[in-house]
């Protein structure tokens, strides 16, 4: 089996280095094109897979096709490749905000009826712990898809839903670490503010978001539960929790998504 890339930024990378990591492939069987030159040198040095110049090449040689291309550059990814896609080939899309049926029209051939994998995962994938939702069309096999699943699974979670959903995990998944990240340099603003030092601001924020993702995942308890948990009566936490409701912290984040959302359906 050969899986292939059509671009290799930092999303195609961390794919790339979970296969590596969890053993699905060795490296020779994985290969790989972009249009910058300078890309494809860093990516066969540092993952030491093959890379290629033609996109052509690569969807011949693969079994399962990944496209890992910013939206604006797939329809001529598309037109470029439409007619040399196999039909046994599993094409998986992590391309935001293009749906599967864009996909089937942009490479219609008459007679075939391809197997495409639309999915988005997020950053976290770079240090495996990604979450990725995952849609596949009619035509993938039960099989099919359970090899997609433990690819996507490798560096980080990975769950099927219904396409329909694919614009609400682009906004709780694939855009939502931007918002953490401000959350965490605010604290740490806020940190530094009291007297604390920045570089250790950063690392006492970011521990405390990690810990408390962790404590939802593990504890299963409702985020509302954990949070009342931390607020004493009369205490200190509940006098902040007082300001972000006031800030209306909850409004504004649900306006992000949504704006996530819309500015998805777009693209």
């Amino acid at each position: 089996m050969k899986i292939g890339f059509i671009g290799l930024g930092n999303m195609a990378k961390a794919i790339i280095g979970g296969i590596l990591k969890d053993k699905i492939i060795p490296a020779k069987d994985i290969i790989g094109s972009d249009k910058s030159e300078a890309c494809r040198k860093a990516v066969a040095k540092d993952l030491k897979i093959t890379v290629y110049d033609s996109n052509v090449k690569v969807v011949k040689e693969s079994d399962i096709l990944f496209f890992a291309v910013k939206p604006q550059f797939l329809p001529e990814v598309l037109e470029e490749i439409k007619s040399s896609v196999k039909k046994t080939t599993v094409i998986v899309s992590i391309v935001a905000g293009k749906t599967i049926g864009y996909l089937e029209d942009g490479l219609a051939v008459k007679g075939k009826k391809l197997k495409i994998v639309r999915c988005m995962p997020n950053t976290p994938a770079l240090v495996g712990e990604g979450c990725t939702g995952v849609s596949p069309n009619a035509n993938v096999t039960d099989k099919e898809l359970s090899k997609v699943l433990d690819i996507l699974s490798s560096f980080g979670k990975a769950h099927v839903v219904s396409e329909k959903l694919m614009d609400a995990v682009g906004a709780v998944s694939g855009s939502s670490p931007a918002f953490v990240f401000m959350f965490i340099e605010a604290m740490a603003d806020g940190a530094v503010a009291g007297g604390m030092p920045r570089a250790q601001a950063y690392e006492f924020a970011a521990q405390a978001v990690l810990g408390s993702a962790k404590l939802v995942l593990e504890t299963g308890k409702h985020p509302g539960e954990l949070k009342d948990m931390v607020c004493s009566p009369g205490g200190t936490t509940i006098e902040g929790v007082k300001v972000l409701e006031e800030c209306g912290m909850r409004g504004a984040i649900m306006d992000a998504m949504e704006a996530v959302i819309e500015r998805t359906k777009q693209l």
